[in-house]
């Protein structure tokens, strides 16, 4: 178990690395050379040029200003200067939403810790009951309520007056014993508190998100349904059909469609396309550096042996292969009936229009013609769209069963990282160990740092996983990969980081003494020991959330991803542009790792305080850090308007109901059962606050209310009266694939256009016998000149 001096050597450790990070990204970022690493958003919106052109530098790639190092700590100040409603115009409000959870977390756990600290660990500390218990702690245990001796809120009946008259004349009733009275009105405080500020920041986000969607300029998602699951028609070709019915059931609303196209194969070839003409631009430039040699190629795997060929003539014959075989697969795909596929992206005249088409049942069957709203271009997942809707179901229940086996096999991994935070038990156990681990460096190098890397190392490779899982569901927006993936990696280190940890430490720890007692006793053996678990906790905090975040600012694999690609592909300007790699917030990732803390936090609140100093830290750290991040180098693929923060809320909620409930089977053990009765209050409280909360706030995320959406076509109606919108939606849900450099559609995917009518005039004349109005809906038709406007080409 880790001691006070095996924390200190794990602290002294993070804090050195955190500060190496700091130091080193504040000397890298000045430099000319790394401007584009670390400013790479100022780039893309075109509101920074290179460093060299102010004359300030007199070398290319170093800074010879020696003031500037001086001030190698003046990004913190600078990073909290914006104000939010600049952060929001500049960065999006799903980044400037995401800031607020890591305020969310101070503002609910410096108050909690100063209440702890004053009040609860002088009542831990006052107490020797570890001392005679037999169990392996240390100092840091010692402020924990695994020290308040047993049965210290047991309720004492005094007899009826009818039965036995009290010789002191009081009245009769029930008293405790004032230990565990401590922790049980903390309780109730700390539940209060967070309830408090839950609801006022989900009363201020959700105030955010509908004065963001009214100020928002006007965007294709506000006016597009996706509809998916069209119902096959041997009549009707899939655009054909789409058209008529909208025309027929929204006549005075509709306005145009974009069917799907299954191009994942075309995306394919586009994708190799792009790799092979890197590699062409490097052996191009390796050849314009040294003209007397012409570069050769090995053709054989990895370049490692076959026969050896000149590397521009190789690569330029293939990607002028790649580029015959695009054009004949866009030609397929736009003359084949069957790459199209049963959804389609409908646009309506106004926003009023979308909205009620979005958040109403179209047909009497409740599983065709299923509306939603279209996620922003930006955010289309396109791979996902050409799956067919009756697969979706399967392949969720394939990973459902995929993610069960891989969360409880990963107790494997999580077994092995407590055996390393638990070593004087494994001593005692397996005393032959003892020899080799004894060395006092080496075993707090081990006991307070190695566990936490460890486990950071297992999980590196996580959000891959979960993410691939994710994509072979069939969700169509990157949002909606995003929360997906995020949900799983939460449920997942919530069953394996912190029950596992828990569970598995446990038995570690107290090895020996659940080989040498009674079954009887062993819950009172886990009831005790898992407050002791916070010294783990506490080293995975300082590597991951100090250290790890500290790492983040310095951006080590992009800037060397960038410099390898200046030297061996950037030829022009817009090569450089696309070497830099600004990156994400990353949703998936990050925001599950904000809610461990939480819930290690709220947790660890009451059975051990000492661990929320750590957890302040990695707040307030992780603020100016990832706030400095959003403002300079995240370039945010899509923006949901904070539709992610019912999970964010529903997150904390379920991290403020495992600790109640861990409270009261931690009570249990200690013989205070009869606080139960107080403690079943605080999850039912918890619980109905939730659906408070989902009822009146949720909703604003859900859905978008008419009101708002009249509101804003009135007021673009009367400012923008001649306003061609059939323009400004024409292009904007087509595939990526089907659109040149500048992006407008290319001459090839207009195709769609020229060939799809004739499709439709064909099965008109041929097939065609059912009256129109009998297969849609009772509704007549739109107005002639709507049909007039419908037949142009």
């Amino acid at each position: 178990m880790a001691t006070l001096s095996d924390i200190g050597v794990a602290a002294a450790i993070n804090i050195l690395s955190a500060f190496a990070f700091f130091l080193a990204f504040a000397i890298l970022r000045i430099q000319p050379v790394n401007d584009r690493v670390y400013f790479p958003k100022w780039y893309l919106k075109g509101l920074r040029c290179s460093p060299l052109a102010n004359g300030a530098f007199v070398s290319k790639f170093v800074n010879l200003d020696f003031r500037s190092y001086a001030r190698f700590l003046n990004w913190m100040p600078a990073a909290l200067q914006m104000p939010e409603p600049e952060l929001i115009d500049h960065a999006g409000l799903d980044s400037a939403v995401y800031l607020r959870i890591y305020l969310l977390g101070l503002k609910i756990f410096v108050p909690i810790a100063f209440l702890a600290f004053t009040i609860m660990v002088p009542v831990n500390w006052t107490n020797n009951t570890l001392e005679h218990s037999g169990l392996t702690f240390s100092d840091i245990d010692k402020l924990s309520i695994s020290n308040i001796p047993n049965g210290s809120l047991r309720w004492k009946f005094i007899a009826l007056s009818f039965l036995r008259k009290p010789r002191s004349g009081k009245q009769l009733g029930f008293f405790p014993t004032p230990r565990f009275w401590t922790h049980l009105v903390m309780a109730y405080a700390f539940t209060f508190w967070t309830c408090y500020v839950l609801k006022r920041e989900y009363e201020i986000v959700a105030s955010m998100r509908l004065h963001f969607l009214a100020s928002e300029q006007r965007h294709p998602d506000q006016f597009t349904v996706l509809v998916k699951n069209v119902p096959p028609d041997p009549d009707e070709s899939v655009s054909e059909l789409v058209e008529h019915f909208f025309l027929v059931n929204h006549p005075e609303h509709y306005l145009s469609h974009q069917v799907v196209y299954n191009a994942n194969k075309l995306s394919e070839l586009v994708n190799e396309k792009k790799k092979i003409q890197n590699w062409l631009d490097y052996y191009q430039n390796k050849y314009e550096r040294n003209p007397s040699k012409r570069p050769l190629l090995k053709t054989g795997f990895l370049g490692l042996w076959g026969e050896s060929v000149d590397a521009v003539d190789f690569y330029t014959a293939k990607n002028e292969r790649l580029s015959r075989d695009i054009s004949l697969e866009r030609e397929k795909i736009t003359s084949n009936p069957k790459s199209i596929m049963a959804a389609a992206f409908v646009s309506f005249k106004t926003r009023w229009g979308a909205a009620v088409c979005a958040q109403t049942q179209q047909c009497r069957n409740p599983t065709i013609w299923l509306t939603e709203w279209a996620p922003e271009p930006r955010d289309v997942y396109w791979e996902n769209l050409s799956i067919p809707f009756v697969f979706l179901t399967i392949r969720r229940l394939i990973v459902a069963v995929a993610f069960f086996f891989l969360t409880f096999f990963f107790v494997i991994p999580i077994a092995i990282v407590q055996s390393l935070a638990n070593i004087e038990s494994i001593e005692k156990a397996l005393p032959f160990l003892k020899p080799i681990i004894e060395v006092k460096v080496i075993k707090s190098f081990i006991q307070g740092f190695l566990p936490g890397i460890a486990l950071k190392i297992f999980l590196l490779f996580l959000p891959t996983i979960l993410m691939i899982m994710s994509k072979f569901e069939g969700f169509i927006s990157l949002s909606a990969l995003e929360r997906r993936s995020a949900s799983r990696y939460y449920f997942f280190q919530f069953i394996n980081v912190f029950l596992g940890s828990i569970i598995t430490g446990t038995a570690f720890q107290q090895l020996n003494s659940f080989i040498h007692q009674s079954t009887n006793e062993i819950p009172k053996t886990i009831g005790a020991s898992i407050p002791m678990k916070a010294t783990f906790f506490i080293t995975y905090i300082m590597v991951d959330g100090w250290a790890g975040v500290a790492a983040e600012i310095l951006r080590l694999k992009p800037l060397i991803i960038y410099h390898l690609k200046n030297f061996f592909l950037v030829k022009t300007e817009k090569d450089q542009e696309e070497a830099m790699d600004p990156g994400t917030i990353g949703f998936n990732t990050g925001e599950p790792q904000i809610q461990l803390y939480f819930l290690l936090g709220l947790v660890y609140a009451i059975v051990t305080p000492i661990l929320l100093p750590f957890v302040i830290v990695f707040f307030a750290l992780a603020y100016v850090v990832f706030r400095h991040q959003i403002i300079n180098v995240y370039n945010q693929e899509y923006e949901s308007a904070a539709a992610y923060w019912p999970d964010v809320h529903l997150r904390i909620i379920v991290a403020l109901i495992v600790s109640q409930l861990l409270l009261m089977g931690l009570l249990s053990t200690k013989e205070a059962a009869s606080s139960t009765p107080l403690l079943i209050t605080l999850p039912i409280l918890t619980i109905w606050f939730h659906r408070f909360c989902k009822g009146r706030y949720e909703p604003a995320f859900v859905r978008n209310p008419l009101q708002e959406a009249m509101m804003k076509d009135t007021l673009e109606r009367a400012r923008e009266p001649n306003l061609n919108l059939k323009g400004f939606l024409q292009n904007a849900y087509i595939h990526p694939v089907f659109k040149s450099a500048d992006g407008d559609k290319i001459d090839v995917a207009m195709e769609e256009w020229e060939v799809e009518p004739s499709l439709i005039a064909t099965k008109r004349t041929s097939k065609r016998s059912t009256p129109l109005s009998s297969k849609h809906s009772v509704s007549s038709f739109s107005s002639p000149e709507d049909n007039k406007e419908r037949s142009k080409p």
